[in-house]
């Protein structure tokens, strides 16, 4: 096989179209290089045992670049009625259903209410940069009112807070991680306006008390996963079925508590305080099924703009949804008859309050989809009929112990580029991104070292190559925990946790020590053998120069251009 081949080959099976100028023949021991990346590439590389590391862009991410790790208060805490905390709509689900696998609950989880220590000593020797967890708003906030302020609660988070400055962490710190206080969900929850004033309140309080050492704020963890999962489906709490109008009516809440939220801030705080606040937006990569077909490349499209622009349209461009969302919704109930569109509206003066309320852009992303076009039917009324696409997993990809959690690193870049140019080059941190693994996986997660070997190299791509402004990097997770509706049958972190030992033993895998070495060489540096061949002369005589664009062309997406270009010279 020529080289020209395996490059051709490698590249189409990521589904990139391919433009190739003045390829000339290489001989085996050719070097192309593109900035910071050299590899050799020849024949003999497809059986090298080093194989997997010539496929990826050597280089490192800039001076100062965030890396992190995360949790969530519900997923490692426990301690559900300890020292005055108040029930959370997740303690009332995973105890009053058979939902859950095994019937578990997060009790006590990694029982790390009780372990601080032992989670500092991690994060610590895990040099991480930043430490992403959530503040249990029941654990502050018993009913979910000031009124009913619980200090045990505030005193925990101070001794994290100050623990994470002591080790030089930064916290990175989520308001709002799906655990709604219980006495708030008996008043409707987020389908109330009311919720956008209560949430508010509780926002003011923790910038009030925590603000002068926390300077990363995220208001809201995926939104759309509370709207549709919450609400519509009502596969999670607070089990809600209503799929034609409630994920709308929350997500409007959601939005408008948000910029609520991010106004307070704004014009209370962040003139003492100096920090930085957002919103923590989930979006898988939706890929065409066939980059030749228009309405494939529309449907794609259009599913990212049900995820991701549901959200980030109103929040990062003009205070507004997205028209290919308020066109689906809007003509969909014109034909199901109804008066008005499902989807609600947002006065002029809410459009100019929301827009521009967030200083970066937070995504959390796990695998991509393959996505086609469907006339879907148009009873009864749902969100997911709202569509007119479907999804499928990415046949060549690894699986996870999630089914629909495939691993396909090329996603992350293209969904960089995508943002960067859908809503004007923002700051982007990676707020979420790892992989799940049986739950009996301890120190040797090899699968996990590949999956962030992948996906942080094409991160590094996207900052490198592609321009984007790549921020930051939060692994998923510190360690295994309750994983929602999977209870404790998978986990994702970078320590296993002995959930049958009443200590919660944590030990470290494979994956934590492979991370700690790409946060102390911030990406992936070149590696001193490849360097030295970089002094190996090259006994091809006659190259001229080899180009290479990949790109994502204007016909897949009409609107807009979202370039992958990769250029190669030789040494």
């Amino acid at each position: 096989m020529s080289n020209k081949e395996i490059l051709w080959y490698l590249l189409k099976k990521k589904h990139i179209n391919i433009t190739l100028v003045n390829t000339v023949k290489i001989d085996n021991t050719a070097l192309i290089k593109v900035e910071e990346l050299s590899k050799n590439v020849g024949p003999q590389s497809m059986l090298s045992s080093n194989f997997d590391r010539k496929m990826y862009h050597y280089g490192t991410f800039p001076e100062g670049f965030s890396w992190g790790i995360s949790s969530s208060a519900y997923q490692i805490e426990g301690g559900w009625n300890a020292d005055g905390k108040g029930p959370s709509i997740w303690d009332t689900f995973t105890q009053t259903t058979n939902t859950i696998p095994d019937n578990a609950n997060g009790n006590v989880a990694c029982d790390s209410y009780n372990r601080l220590n032992e989670d500092l000593y991690m994060l610590r020797a895990l040099r991480v940069k930043s430490y992403r967890f959530s503040l249990s708003w029941s654990r502050i906030f018993p009913d979910g009112t000031r009124k009913s302020l619980n200090q045990k609660g505030v005193d925990y988070y101070n001794r994290l807070i100050d623990g994470l400055i002591a080790h030089n962490i930064e916290p990175m710190v989520t308001l709002y991680h799906w655990d709604l206080p219980e006495a708030l969900q008996k008043v409707n929850g987020w389908e109330s306006a009311e919720m956008i004033d209560i949430f508010n309140d509780y926002c003011d309080f923790c910038f009030a008390t925590f603000g002068d050492r926390v300077k990363f704020w995220i208001t809201i963890n995926q939104p759309q996963t509370i709207a549709w999962s919450g609400y519509g489906l009502g596969n999670m709490p607070p089990n809600v079925k209503d799929p034609g109008y409630g994920p709308y009516i929350v997500a409007h809440n959601l939005i408008k508590a948000h910029a609520k939220a991010y106004h307070t801030y704004d014009d209370k705080y962040r003139q003492s305080q100096g920090g930085l606040i957002s919103i923590a937006l989930n979006a898988d990569w939706a890929e065409p099924k066939d980059v030749s077909v228009r309405r494939e490349v529309v449907a794609a499209d259009r599913a990212m703009q049900f995820q991701l622009g549901w959200f980030a349209h109103p929040i990062f461009k003009n205070g507004d949804y997205p028209d290919a969302l308020k066109w689906q919704v809007g003509n969909k109930s014109e034909i199901q008859g109804l008066p008005q569109s499902r989807l609600p509206s947002f006065t002029e003066e809410e459009k100019n309050f929301i827009k521009g309320t967030a200083d970066v852009f937070c995504v959390n992303h796990y695998t991509t989809k393959i996505v086609s076009h469907v006339t879907a039917r148009l009873s009864p009324a749902s969100y997911e009929y709202d569509w007119d696409f479907k999804e499928e997993e990415e046949n060549d990809s690894p699986t996870t112990a999630i089914p629909n959690q495939k691993v396909v690193a090329w996603g992350l870049r293209r969904l960089l580029n995508w943002i960067k140019e859908e809503y004007g080059d923002p700051e982007i941190y990676i707020t979420e991104n790892g992989v799940a693994t049986e739950a009996q996986t301890t120190w040797d997660d090899s699968a996990r070292v590949f999956f962030y070997k992948a996906y942080i190299d094409e991160a590094l791509k996207a900052y490198k190559v592609d321009g984007v402004t790549v921020k930051g990097y939060t692994a998923t997770s510190l360690m295994d925990s309750f994983e929602w509706l999977n209870g404790y049958n998978v986990g994702f972190g970078l320590h296993h946790v002995d959930f049958s030992n009443p200590n919660r033993s944590r030990t470290p895998k494979y994956s934590a020590h492979f991370y700690y070495n790409i946060i102390k060489d911030n990406g992936f540096p070149l590696p001193d053998d490849e360097k030295q061949s970089l002094t190996k002369p090259s006994t091809t005589k006659n190259i001229k120069r080899l180009q290479m664009c990949l790109f994502v062309s204007r016909d897949q997406f009409p609107t807009r251009y979202s370039a992958l270009r990769y250029w190669s010279q030789p040494a």
